[in-house]
Order: structure tokens, then sequence, then C-alpha cells
């Protein structure tokens, strides 16, 4: 099969939805807003940086899910598409995707993002498989901690390895778009790897290699 893989936040979203979601819960005052987007700001820093403790970024960023009755949860994610989602997917990244789907290769999202918060963007963009970091759920509430192994930096590869085994795929005809410099161990796995509004490391690494580069900006 011909595999298109896409990173989701500042790919094909102009802007990162987990910052995003953070920016929301603090508009809404379901978190203390001078505290929350003090700390957000300094984790989406760090990540940028290439210095994120994933695991202490994700106690911060699941905590708030394990305050919130499921029913409400969902009800404040379809607000949040309207009003923060839906402005951020460009018509560059819906005519990329539309291009992979009519050349009928298999689509799939893979992000550090937990899937609580994407896998509502994924069906909105049209694409069935997505792997994310996977937020624990007991007796249908979260609990604010993660589930495996969050799929950041070299754990996109092992989830990726590990969804490769199970749907019996592989990397010999397949793509990865990413914007960001932590992607590059999976970058340097598929047949073509495609720099999106990279960040300046990726970037010099991508000139350096002759990678593409491309902009889903409009």
């Amino acid at each position: 099969m011909t595999l298109a893989i896409f990173d989701l936040d500042n790919t094909l979203l102009n802007g990162d939805s987990d910052y995003l979601w953070g920016q929301f819960l603090a508009q809404q005052g379901h978190v203390d807003r001078a505290f929350y987007e003090k700390e957000n700001q300094r984790f989406y820093d760090e990540y940028t940086a290439g210095t994120l403790d994933i695991f202490e970024f994700l106690e911060f960023s699941l905590a708030p899910l394990a305050k919130i009755e499921m029913n409400a949860l969902v009800q404040l994610h379809n607000q949040f598409m309207q009003e923060f989602i839906l402005p951020a997917i460009t018509n560059k990244s819906r005519t990329l995707i539309q291009q992979h789907t009519d050349k009928r290769d298999t689509l799939l999202i893979i992000t550090a993002t937990n899937l609580f918060i994407t896998a509502p963007i994924a069906k909105e963009l049209g694409i069935q498989n997505i792997i994310a970091t996977e937020p624990e759920i007991i007796n249908n509430r979260y609990s604010g901690k993660v589930s495996g192994t969050p799929c950041f930096r070299e754990g996109k590869v092992e989830r990726l390895a590990d969804w490769l085994k199970q749907t019996g795929g592989n990397l010999a005809d397949s793509c990865f778009y990413s914007d960001s410099h932590n992607d590059l161990p999976l970058l340097e796995m598929v047949k073509k790897p495609i720099a999106v509004d990279p960040d300046d490391t990726l970037r010099s690494h991508a000139e350096m290699k002759g990678w593409d580069i491309i902009s889903l900006r409009d």
C-alpha cells in the first residue's frame, strides 16, 4: 500500500490543537487562566526547543479531562471545533488530503496530541486512521493519566511499528508530512519525508538532505 502519514499540529493545522485546547479551557473558566496560560506557553516553548518532558506535559494537559464529566467534555469539544479548529484547517491542507484520497492511498495521522482532542479533527479531515497519545479511561471518565507509550519523538516510531504490524502494512512506499524537528526519527524512516512550513532546525536538516519543503498555509 502507499501510506501517506501526516503530523497534525502546525502541519495540517495552522496552529497547535493541544495549545489551543488549553486556551479554550482557560477561556471557558475550566482552569485557572493565568496559571494555565503561563504553563501552556512554557510547555509549547519547550516543545519548540526540543526539550519537552512529555510525561510532565501530559500530567499537566490531561489533568483537566479528569475533572469534567464525559458528556460535558464532548459538548465542550464540539464548541472547540467550531471556534478554534475549523478556522485552523487550511484549504491547502484539505486539497493535499483530497489528492492522496483520489490516489487511493492509505491516510494516517500520527500526533503527540491526545486522542480526545484529535480524533474529531481527523474525522473532520476525512482521515480514518489515527495514532495519538491515549489518555487513560476508567469507568467512562478520564483518569488524568496516559495509557501506553506517548506518541512523541521515538514514541511515534514505536507506535507506528505496532500499527503496521496490526494492519500488515509497511513503509516501502510511504511519505510523511511534518513541521517539527521532533519528528526527525520518523521522517528519517519513510521513503519520502516532506517538511511542511518547517521550524528552523527541520528546515536546515531538510535542505541538507534534499527533502521536499512545502507550505500548507493559505
